[in-house]
Formats: C-alpha cells, sequence, structure tokens
C-alpha cells in the first residue's frame, strides 16, 4: 500500500532541512511527497496566479538543488500544492484529504523560549493532526539510526512504541522509563530502602522487557534495543536523558503529559526549544 508524506514548508531555511528529512524518508520507504505551502487568504486575488506560479517554480528549483546536493533522486511521485487559508488548518486538511502517513514541517527554534512556541503553526499541528507529526530543527543525518522512547507501560505508549517500530524496525531503540515516589526522600532514611529501590527496578525492567518482547514478536521486529530505568520525575528524567545523550529522534505519544498550549512551561514546548535532535509527535487515539 502506498503512503503519503506531507511535508508542510513557509519557504524558510529551515524547512530546507525538512524537506532534505522527507526526501530521504521518501526514498527510504518508497513513499510519494506532497509539498503545501499556505499563502495569506487576504491577498488580492488579481496577484495570486502569479505569486502561486512562482512559488511552484521556487519550490521547484529548491526541491531539484537539494536532490542534487545530497545525491538523492527527486520522488517520482512529488505534488507542489499551494492554497489559500489559515496555516494550520490547511495543514491539518490537506493531512485529512490525502490520508498522510506523516506530516514534516521545518522547526523555527526559540531558544529558552517556550513562551513563544505555543501559538506556532508547528504547535496547532502537533495537538491536532491525524497523523504522526515531526518537527525538524536542522540537518542531521541521512537515516535516524538512535531513537528514544519514552515509555510508562500504558496503551497509548504501547500504541506510540508500536508507531516506531512499523516504521524504522532496524534502529538502535531506547527505552526510557522514569519511576517517581512521592515519598522517596522520607524512604531514603530507612535502612531498607536500598534493597526495596533495587528490587523495584529489577521488577519494573522485567515488565517492560515482557511488554517489549510481546510487542516485537507481534510486529516481527528485532531492533537495537536498550532499556533505560531511572528514578525522578518524568519529565526532568527525560529533559536531563536529552541534554546528556541527545538521539537522533525523540519519539512521543500525545498522551504524554505534554500540556502544549495551556502553560508557558509545558513539557513539549521545552522539548521544541531545548533539544538538539528531531522530534515526532504519534497522535494515540
Amino acid at each position: 500500500m502506498n503512503t503519503t508524506l506531507l511535508l508542510a514548508t513557509d519557504l524558510s531555511h529551515e524547512c530546507e532541512a525538512a524537506l532534505v528529512r522527507a526526501l530521504h524518508l521518501s526514498q527510504r520507504s518508497q513513499s510519494r511527497l506532497d509539498i503545501l505551502h499556505v499563502v495569506d487568504p487576504y491577498l488580492p486575488e488579481n496577484t495570486l496566479p502569479a505569486l502561486v506560479h512562482a512559488i511552484e517554480e521556487d519550490i521547484d528549483r529548491t526541491l531539484s538543488r537539494l536532490c542534487e546536493h545530497h545525491e538523492l533522486k527527486r520522488p517520482a511521485a512529488t505534488e507542489i500544492h499551494i492554497v489559500s487559508g489559515v496555516p494550520y488548518a490547511e495543514i491539518i486538511r490537506e493531512a485529512y484529504e490525502r490520508s498522510a502517513s506523516m506530516i514534516i514541517m521545518g522547526t523555527h527554534r526559540k531558544q529558552g523560549q517556550p513562551d513563544l512556541i505555543g501559538g506556532t503553526t508547528l504547535s496547532r499541528v502537533m495537538r491536532r493532526a491525524p497523523c504522526p507529526v515531526v518537527s525538524i530543527p536542522h540537518d542531521g543525518e541521512p537515516d535516524w539510526q538512535d531513537i528514544l522512547v519514552p515509555v510508562d507501560f500504558s496503551l497509548a505508549s504501547r500504541h506510540t512504541l508500536k508507531e516506531v517500530l512499523m516504521r524504522f524496525p532496524n534502529v538502535r531503540l531506547t527505552l526510557l522509563h522514569a519511576w517517581d515516589m512521592p515519598v522517596a526522600m522520607e524512604l531514603c532514611k530507612g535502612t531498607n530502602y536500598q534493597h526495596w529501590r533495587d528490587l523495584e527496578r529489577q521488577r519494573l525492567r522485567q515488565q517492560l522487557e515482557l511488554e517489549t518482547e510481546r510487542l516485537m514478536s507481534d510486529l516481527h521486529a528485532r531492533p537495537d534495543l536498550e532499556l533505560v530505568l531511572q528514578q525522578g520525575d518524568p519529565s526532568q528524567v527525560l529533559l536531563d536523558r536529552l541534554r546528556q545523550q541527545p538521539p537522533d529522534l525523540l519519539a512521543l505519544g500525545s498522551h504524554i503529559r505534554v500540556g502544549i498550549g495551556r502553560s508557558t512551561d509545558s513539557l513539549l514546548e521545552r522539548l521544541l526549544t531545548e533539544t538538539r535532535g528531531d522530534l515526532m509527535l504519534c497522535r494515540t487515539w
């Protein structure tokens, strides 16, 4: 079954990195690549034909230049589509109408300013899109080799892991599980705390190994897998891991307490401003 990748571009330099990533993914998966640009709906109608033609030519030239520079074949099935409207709404509508398997967008990173992310086109698409959305901050390796997936044993977490294994079965996969005890400081004072913590970590590891093995058997996938269990607040554990050992791609489910658009300090907003790699958000339900 043929799949469609939808690249949403605003013609900026950041979106060139997203286009390169889309070309690599399209070539690897033999997917159709559709390129979408949304123009201002309030432009005079008599200017639109010339503007649309100029934008199509610009995208076509950029596509040819990047294919040549990165030694990539231009996808046989590629459509450049220019529409008028509100960017996030048109991107979501096109994703539904084209049954897109993935939306790819460039990240306009605002380092250390998560409050500027909440109302962006990217954030709105991420919380409403019908398929996984990938944000690309800069040029990276041709293929994702290291993928990090936070897991919490829920059905939603299982769905995210399934999405990753189905799309990228041969990557190095790290599963990160953070477990937190509200009374940890009080327990630390007891003589049996260390023993209890070791037993709890062992129990959690066995549970995670069992659940992962079941899922991989269902999908016939055998990635290079590492299980990491870390005690602490889940959000902080994830951020610390990303700073210390940044992966090529972080894959999150929308069930994670991202809170985007609800507070200036939400997890996803911080991830979009602070992490160095690519980020994929998978819609859970």
